[in-house]
């Protein structure tokens, strides 16, 4: 019986998951893994968490579920895998099938021979030249050996004052982390707005509730120079010429895919840097594999080529490859919607899909956007507000949704992604059997309730406008009646300050001579999340009154200072 030989570059998420997959379908396959790193199948995503003191046991980032570490150890005797730690693979020869090793401590070098080699190579952080980005203080959070190293600074307590380079996902959760240790953190992000997946009036949300945990936001600035003295960080310039002191500054800029190898051996290299592969996650060579944040896969929305450094899709894709490892090309892997979420703070921000942005970047033409401000649970369950924007094409299919707010994010972010998986248009979900019981959702669910507005607004019962809007409106000199439905005791806790007119729901009817005697006047209604905002426009609309909008979220969608 001949054996298979498969070498797996990288023993990361896709690597490890590639090898144990050949593994459970082949037993007699001869799978070596190779990893610069001295550490495997580490979970990398939970880095910040370590370092922020979630979790103190440092082997966590590398236990099964069982709670077993997995080391050479561990693959040997559970895996029947050869896992080389602290060996860098220096030279792909196709024409041969080998690779040529090195291992980083003793120098000694080795060739081994494949019949299936797979490359998951992963990312590294970006560096860009910098003045002073040598000195000491200055980190990423792409390892372990960096995770060790920000969780000593913040056991030791000697840090007070941190810059974090960086407003994205990482950028975000390394802020969070420092902050809750005590350290005074300055994100400094050079795009105007932190978690750039999300539309500006959603960032701003999660911006806003940043700076109330006490970390600092700086957006539409970079970084000019790291300043330091006798090598060690003691500030960093901004390009306004801002200096701030600091004795830590953590690199959050995003990655870039770990292609090199790949590239030397002539493999097909894509126009983000990444490795070309098809569905297969076949490369250019067809005895070559590659997974993993190295790789560029399709936007399963606009089917253009793109980066998704993401620990579930490196896993996924992994088991893909380890399937056509041992059975041929069997199976495929379809791309990426995009979809994210992280923590921060108290509050979580997540997208699948299109964007507004997005769409407008992609030339998508005829999409309509609605944003829902609603709980998470009824109010006697402990509610918490949700901030959601939902975009769909001109046929009203959903290809986009953002969420962010202090409630169960993750369940609106997860049934938005399959709904946009599964192709579904507004009509299919309106009605949708979604789970319920009062300590999970109030009776219709958030994203049930954006798609119910979307209904309304596409019918032409409700005409919507974006906080956005609304401040250009006021900036530009216009003058809407805004119409805060309100009761006066919620006014009295909550107030723009905008010029809104307080007139409550209950009293509208017989306000209405307070309302412009002009029927064609704009009027922008609004309560706290819109829904009598929504009622308000019925209302009037009954009445004559010809030229009246809803601003879509209502206070809680606000993303800019208001009154108290």
């Amino acid at each position: 019986m001949s054996t298979k030989k498969i070498v797996v570059v990288g023993g990361s998420a896709a690597g490890a998951k590639a090898a144990a997959k050949a593994r459970r379908l082949d037993e007699f396959a001869d799978i070596t893994i190779i990893q610069k790193a001295p550490d495997l199948s580490m979970a990398s995503c939970g880095y910040t968490y370590y370092v922020g003191g979630v979790f103190d046991d440092r082997n966590a980032l590398l236990c099964t579920p069982a709670g077993v570490v997995r080391d050479p150890v561990f693959f040997q005797k559970a895996k029947k895998i050869t896992a080389l730690v602290e060996t860098e693979v220096k030279a792909i020869n196709r024409e041969k099938k080998t690779v040529t090793c090195r291992n980083v401590k003793s120098g000694e070098e080795q060739t081994i021979a494949y019949d299936k080699l797979v490359i998951a190579t992963g990312a590294r952080a970006n560096m860009p030249p910098i003045p002073g980005i040598g000195l000491k203080g200055i980190s990423t959070l792409m390892s372990m050996a960096d995770s060790d190293y920000l969780r000593a600074i913040r056991d030791k307590g000697e840090v007070k004052k941190a810059v974090v380079i960086g407003g994205g996902l990482i950028g975000v959760e390394i802020c969070e982390a420092l902050q809750e240790s005590g350290i005074q953190v300055t994100v400094v992000e050079a795009a105007d707005q932190v978690l750039t997946f999300l539309d500006w009036d959603l960032a701003k949300l999660v911006e806003n509730h940043m700076k109330a945990k006490g970390a600092q936001i700086l957006t539409g600035t970079g970084v000019a120079e790291f300043v330091g003295e006798g090598g060690q960080l003691t500030g960093v310039k901004l390009s306004d010429g801002t200096l701030i002191d600091c004795s830590l500054a953590v690199m959050g800029i995003g990655v870039r895919p770990n292609s090199e190898l790949a590239r030397e051996a002539g493999l097909g290299i894509g126009k983000f840097g990444g490795i070309t592969v098809n569905e297969h996650m076949q490369t250019t060579d067809p005895d070559i594999y590659a997974a993993g944040d190295c790789v560029e896969i399709p936007s399963r929305i606009t089917g253009d080529a793109t980066l998704a450094p993401m620990g579930d899709l490196a896993n996924l894709e992994g088991r893909v490859i380890g399937e056509n490892l041992i059975n041929g090309n069997v199976a495929t892997f379809p791309g990426t919607f995009h979809t994210g979420i992280c923590k921060v703070f108290d509050f979580a921000a997540g997208s699948t899909g299109l964007s507004e942005k997005a769409a407008r970047r992609v030339g998508l033409e005829g999409y309509t956007t609605v944003v829902n401000a609603n709980p998470d649970k009824p109010g006697f369950m402990g509610a918490k507000i949700l901030i959601s924007k939902l975009l769909v094409d001109k046929d009203q299919r959903i290809l986009g949704y953002q969420c962010v707010g202090a409630g169960d994010v993750s369940r609106q972010i997860a049934t938005a992604a399959m709904a946009i998986q599964g192709t579904l248009n507004v009509s299919d979900v309106i009605n949708a059997n979604l789970p319920y019981a009062p300590p999970f959702s109030p009776a219709i669910d958030h994203f049930i309730t954006a798609c119910h507005i979307m209904e309304n607004k596409l019918k032409g019962r409700m005409t919507g406008i974006s906080t956005v809007e609304v401040k250009r409106k006021l900036d530009a000199g216009e003058k809407p009646f805004l119409l805060d439905g309100r009761n006066p005791n919620e006014f009295e806790e909550m107030e723009l300050g905008i010029g809104e007119n307080l007139i409550p729901l209950g009293a509208l009817r017989s306000r209405l001579a307070d309302l412009p005697a002009d029927k064609n006047a704009e009027i922008i209604c609004f309560c706290k999340i819109s829904l009598r905002g929504y009622e308000t426009e019925c209302v009037l609309r009954a009445n004559g009154f010809t030229n009246v909008k809803v601003m879509e979220g209502g206070i809680m969608a606000w993303p800019y200072p208001r009154k108290k």
